[in-house]
C-alpha cells in the first residue's frame, strides 16, 4: 500500500523546514564569518572536541601568510579562484564527462570551505550537488581573500593538523609568514591527501608537481590579482 496523500504532504512540508533552516543557519554564519575577529572552525575540528581528540590549530590572517604559500595553494588546487563565482563550470563539466563511479576533482577552494565548514568528509554526488548552490551563495557574501583566509586556516594537514601555521611548525619549525617558496610549493601538494601525503616524504611525481607550482606562481602576474 501506499502512504496517504497527507502523510507526504506533511513529510514534504517537514523537509522544506528542515532545508530552510539550514540555510538560513548557513547564511547568517557566512555573514558572520565576514568579520575578521570570527576565526570559523570546520567539522573535522568538531569532531575531534567531541570525540576529546586532540589537535593544533592556530589562525593567522592572510597578512601573516607567506604570498608564496597563498598563491601556491590557488596554483595547486584552484587555479581560475580569482575568476570564477565560486564554482568552477569548466572543471566541473570536464569531471562529469569522465568514465567513474565516484564524484572526483572540480572542487573549488570556495566549495572545499563549504564542505570542510558545513559538511561531512566522505564523497558523494548527493553533497557535491549540495555544495554547489551553498559555494555560489558564500562567493556573493563573501571576499575572495576571506575565502582563502578561511580555508587556510581549518585545512588539513595531517592527522590533527588543522591549519597552515600549525603546519608550517609541525614540518619545517617556522611560522607561516617566513615559509620559503619551496615549502610553500610543497604544502601546497599535500593538501589533495592530507593524510597520505607529507611534505617530507613526497615521491619523484609529487616533488616534480612541486616544482611546476612553484614556477607558475612566479609567471602568475594578475592571474592571481584579487589575492594580492
Amino acid at each position: 500500500m501506499f502512504p496517504p496523500h497527507g502523510f507526504l504532504r506533511r513529510a514534504a512540508r517537514l523537509a522544506l523546514i528542515i532545508i530552510g533552516l539550514f540555510l538560513l543557519c548557513i547564511t547568517v554564519l557566512a555573514v558572520l564569518y565576514r568579520f575578521s575577529f570570527i576565526h570559523p572552525v570546520s567539522t573535522l575540528m568538531l569532531r575531534d572536541t567531541v570525540t576529546h581528540t586532540s589537535y593544533k590549530r592556530q589562525w593567522v590572517p592572510l597578512r601573516h601568510i607567506a604570498p608564496s604559500l597563498v598563491y601556491s595553494v590557488m596554483m595547486a588546487e584552484d587555479g581560475r579562484f580569482c575568476e570564477h563565482d565560486g564554482v568552477d563550470w569548466q572543471a566541473l563539466q570536464q569531471a562529469a564527462s569522465e568514465d567513474d563511479d565516484k564524484p572526483r576533482g572540480a572542487s573549488t577552494i570556495t566549495m572545499q570551505v563549504v564542505k570542510n565548514l558545513f559538511f561531512w568528509k566522505s564523497r558523494s554526488y548527493l553533497r557535491k550537488a549540495t555544495e554547489i548552490p551553498i559555494a555560489l551563495w558564500v562567493d556573493m557574501l563573501l571576499p575572495k581573500k576571506r575565502i582563502m583566509e578561511i580555508y587556510l586556516n581549518i585545512a588539513q594537514w595531517g592527522k590533527g593538523i588543522y591549519g597552515v601555521e600549525a603546519a608550517s611548525r609541525y614540518y619545517f619549525g617556522i611560522s607561516a609568514r617566513n615559509l620559503t617558496p619551496r615549502q610553500s610549493a610543497l604544502l601546497a601538494i599535500a593538501l589533495p591527501s592530507p593524510l597520505k601525503r607529507n611534505p617530507f616524504r613526497l615521491d619523484y611525481t609529487l616533488l616534480d608537481r612541486a616544482a611546476i607550482i612553484e614556477r607558475r606562481v612566479l609567471a602568475a602576474g594578475a592571474y592571481i590579482g584579487c589575492l594580492r
